[in-house]
């Protein structure tokens, strides 16, 4: 119990420090270190990462820096786009594919690195953006380049996420730094809404096909959702280039992992 707890913790810190990572992170504490077979582990992660995602988003939601309406749009794009990678995952081969997502992974990561570096610059940058607010605490200004950019942002969020069990924040959290003016603490509560709504219909589909260990699933998913308490409190004392270095060492680390996947070393 107490180790389950710890495990879930470890997924719930890196949800609030990068808004992103907690599916690549669970899945393999629940395989390598408490031993559970692939089938009953990726459920319990999805159920843990949705949990501890949802308590993030109401935090944000309650600290008004979600941005509902572009998660909503994200969110269901992605629902729609991840049948289509689930479709393709079986159809081409699996090595290229991890290969292939590792060096995405890889580039987002040196891009965050070197925007933690790179400040300057920043404010042309933001005022050329597809989407802006109005004003500080307004929503966001919808416009068509807006809707297409965070609609696309969707679409290859479920795309990933149905081809390697991959995308969700590590798409998301970039893609509104790309295309939004938003700032990382509310890049990454949006991030958080985004994961939450997808992963509804999985852990609806795993429930209902009883997939689910609930002696194990409650123990990780509270360990995540009371660290993702803690962490939320540290990570709005953290200066942005350290989030954004965090989102850039997890990014590096889980190319390097899905590497070694790929190579049958793991």
């Amino acid at each position: 119990m107490l180790s389950t707890l710890l495990l879930g913790a470890l997924v719930g810190l890196m949800l609030a420090f990068t808004g992103a990572g907690g599916g690549v992170l669970s899945i393999p504490l629940l395989v390598l270190v408490l031993h559970q077979p692939m089938a009953q582990a990726a459920p319990v992660g999805l159920l843990a990462v949705g949990l501890a995602a949802a308590l993030g988003a109401a935090l944000g939601l309650r600290q008004g820096i979600v941005r509902y309406r572009a998660a909503l749009l994200i969110g269901v794009m992605g629902m729609l786009a991840a049948p289509m990678g689930v479709w393709l995952a079986h159809r081409l081969p699996a090595t290229p594919l991890l290969i292939g997502m590792a060096a995405l992974l890889a580039w987002l990561g040196w891009r965050a690195w070197r925007d933690s570096a790179l400040p300057g610059g920043e404010a042309t940058r933001l005022a050329q953006v597809p989407c802006q607010v109005v004003a500080p605490g307004e929503p966001l200004k919808w416009t068509a380049p807006c809707a297409r950019a965070l609609a696309t942002t969707g679409l290859q969020s479920g795309l990933l996420s149905g081809l390697v069990g991959v995308g969700g924040g590590f798409v998301i959290v970039p893609a509104l730094q790309r295309h939004t003016d938003l700032d990382l603490r509310s890049v990454q509560a949006t991030s958080l809404a985004v994961i939450a709504l997808v992963s509804i219909s999985g852990v609806g589909a795993a429930i209902g096909h009883g997939a689910v260990s609930l002696t194990l699933a409650l123990p990780f998913a509270g360990g995540a959702m009371a660290a993702l308490l803690i962490g939320r409190r540290w990570a709005d004392r953290l200066p942005a280039a350290w989030m954004k270095r965090g989102f850039a060492v997890l990014s590096l680390l889980t190319a390097t992992l899905m590497l070694a996947r790929a190579g049958g070393w793991l």
